[in-house]
């Protein structure tokens, strides 16, 4: 009897393959949701990152956060699920700010309502710890927003200043005589003006890009990861400055045509290798200095032990 009954209650249980059927119908009706809401705005926004030069580097942002969720599928797997009312609040929020962006004709508004989505609905249906455990690939994400053109005008135009005056206190030390009004150098040969495609903005946008993405592939040490996330912005602007200086050498002492053709496209791409490679040479100085302290630390004990 008592056989009987045990099996006469298995059937109540819901079948586990049924259940996984209907989550999978359900995320799938969601995520197609999502991308009808939003297929303009991320229509435009890639047609954004193919035109601008500026933010060409959006196109690996999404991928890179792909990869990193895919790395830790298995992680992520076993993160319990703890869903919170806190992220209807936040969804809530998120549709808020995707009216008031369309409605407003504000596109960085409805970009990053996108984000904000995605958070609500994680921190929904599965919880905070799953939130928490894939933040670095969601916040990653915001990466991939061109920034409005107002706060836009305002990092280009001091880049643009700090670049002219770099140049100008460089220029005299190699023998050309420089006369600086705000972004436009004078030189002996031609006026040199530092038009906000010079500023350094392109290169500082994605060096800091692959800086967080070389950081955590190659790095494990999470202050390392920033330094090297940080150290990006004085690189970039430090190369920008050295290829004006090279800019105007060639103005002076060759041909302005020339500097201004060929070699400003060459000189661009140049400038960028010559960024990443002190942004290795600068993870391998930390590498010699963090085995310079590991050595000393293992010295006492090594003593220690022989004794």
């Amino acid at each position: 009897m008592g056989y009987l009954a045990q099996t006469a209650l298995l059937p109540e249980r819901p079948p586990q393959p049924a259940l996984n059927r209907d989550m999978w119908w359900q995320g799938t009706l969601l995520v197609l949701l999502i991308l009808w809401l939003y297929s303009s705005i991320l229509f435009h926004l890639a047609k954004q990152w193919s035109n601008d030069a500026n933010f060409t580097h959006g196109f690996f942002v999404p991928a890179f956060s792909l990869f990193v969720l895919w790395q830790d599928r298995q992680r992520l797997a076993r993160t319990p699920r703890e869903p919170s009312s806190w992220g209807l609040l936040i969804t809530a929020f998120a549709l808020c700010v995707l009216v008031v962006g369309v409605l407003g004709a504000e596109l960085f508004l409805s970009r990053i309502s996108l984000l904000l989505l995605i958070a609500g609905l994680l921190i929904l249906f599965r919880g905070w710890s799953l939130f928490r455990a894939v933040l670095f690939p969601w916040a990653f994400l915001f990466l991939m927003i061109p920034l409005p053109a107002i706060v836009f005008s305002q990092i280009t135009f001091p880049l643009q200043m700090l670049a002219s005056k770099l140049a100008a206190l460089l220029l005299p030390l190699l023998g050309v005589p420089v006369l600086r009004e705000g972004t436009i150098i004078n030189l002996p040969a031609m006026p040199l003006e530092i038009a906000e495609a010079c500023s350094g903005i392109r290169s500082l946008l994605s060096l800091a890009t692959l800086a967080i993405i070389y950081g955590y592939l190659a790095e494990s040490r999470i202050w390392v990861r920033v330094a090297l996330a940080l150290a990006a912005i004085p690189i970039a602007v430090a190369t920008n400055s050295l290829r004006i200086v090279g800019t105007g050498l060639l103005v002076q002492y060759w041909d302005p045509e020339k500097a201004q053709g060929f070699f400003h496209i060459f000189s661009g791409w140049l400038v960028f290798l010559v960024s990443l490679a002190m942004l290795f040479l600068l993870h391998r100085l930390f590498q010699i200095g963090q085995r310079q302290i590991d050595r000393k630390q293992l010295g006492p004990r090594n003593d220690e032990d022989r004794a």
